[in-house]
């Protein structure tokens, strides 16, 4: 949390400040310029397209879990053109197929309801 006797410039920099003394220069982007952090800025079109234009949220909680879910979807079920029109985790949507199609009982279970 924020000291609230500090304002955010009085925040920031020291942070500026270490961040030049490690050799971190910082790069401007231009307001406006999508084509300077494309991946950025067509990410946040998707989410304002099929989210934020779709939903009014009455609540915070409301937003936190149809963000949720939509991050969710988007993470395991979209498909996304740079990855062949796969989802990024499509190992999410496999369950492992059972052992056997026949419910199997261990020893231990066999042994707990006595029948061993």
């Amino acid at each position: 949390m924020n000291p609230p006797n500090l304002n955010r410039s009085q925040r920031v920099k020291p942070v500026w400040r270490w961040l030049w003394r490690v050799g971190v220069k910082p790069l401007y982007i231009e307001p406006g310029s999508p084509w300077e952090n494309g991946y950025l800025e067509s990410f946040n079109g998707k989410l304002r397209d099929e989210l934020l234009n779709g939903e009014i949220f009455d609540t915070l909680l409301e937003a936190q879990v149809l963000t949720q879910r939509w991050r969710r979807h988007y993470n395991t079920v979209r498909p996304h053109s740079a990855l062949n029109y796969q989802p990024p985790a499509p190992e999410a949507l496999q369950p492992r197929p059972p052992a056997s199609a026949t419910p199997q009982l261990t020893a231990m279970a066999m042994q707990a309801v006595g029948l061993t």
